[in-house]
């Protein structure tokens, strides 16, 4: 008797990539207990969030910060979603030095253009260039081939090294440290939205950035006080 079909496979192989650390095997075992076999695609679109995330519950091999952003994605790639979608933003034409004095911020994607993804298992990076009065975006950046190296977190950063800053829902401390040793500033915004709102946020300071962006575009602070609301709010 067959004890998963191969489209189930293919489900529970997306999943577990979406999921960061998690091992497809681990995860086919953790589903074959909860749905009995075999394990089919009907099955799986009966699944749900609450369903991944209580049977994720003290997996030795899920990021102790597993987020919901990639639990929810998780579980759409188990009902049948390829990864594909239409609302991906196309990049616009750019050319360097085009924008003066800007920042180039990597933003981690689940879908569309929101800012909604954990840094290890964001299907992309959308790559915007930020200037004072200009915002475009000038790449999209898909990871999967980062995700088949040894260390997956190294070859994201590499992924991303041209910019400044990178902007995440959720980020581990140790994929945090390879990223700050990449050249990039990784900034934690829990709550996901479109990634233009918070840029703007972002454009809002360049004039007089707070110290540790200022430190990052090579000027002087022009205060240590009138922006630290907006450090706390823009590093999360």
């Amino acid at each position: 008797m067959t004890t998963i079909t191969k489209g189930a496979a293919l489900r529970i192989a997306l999943a577990a990539k979406t999921l960061a650390e998690v091992d497809p095997r681990a995860l086919t075992l953790r589903l074959a207990e909860k749905l009995g076999l075999p394990i089919t695609e009907d099955k799986l679109t009966s699944f749900t969030v609450a369903d991944l995330k209580a049977l994720l519950t003290g997996e030795e091999s899920v990021e102790p910060d597993a987020d919901m952003a990639s639990i929810k994605l998780a579980v759409r790639y188990l009902w049948g979603e390829n990864g594909d979608d239409s609302n991906i933003p196309k990049p616009e034409t750019y050319s360097d030095g085009e924008i003066p004095d800007s920042l180039r911020v990597a933003v981690a994607s689940n879908t569309a253009d929101n800012l909604d993804g954990h840094f290890g298992s964001a299907p992309r990076f959308l790559v915007y260039q930020v200037g004072k009065t200009a915002l475009k975006l000038v790449d999209v950046r898909p990871t999967l081939i980062a995700d088949e190296a040894e260390d997956k977190n190294v070859a994201r950063s590499e992924l991303i090294n041209d910019c400044q800053l990178v902007y995440v829902q959720s980020i581990g401390g140790p994929a945090a440290a390879k990223v700050v040793r990449a050249g990039v500033h990784p900034v934690k915004i829990p709550s996901a939205g479109p990634a233009r709102d918070t840029l703007a946020r972002l454009q809002s300071v360049l004039d007089a950035p707070p110290p540790w962006l200022a430190k990052i575009m090579g000027v002087e602070a022009k205060s240590l006080s009138r922006f630290g609301q907006e450090e706390e709010e823009l590093e999360g």
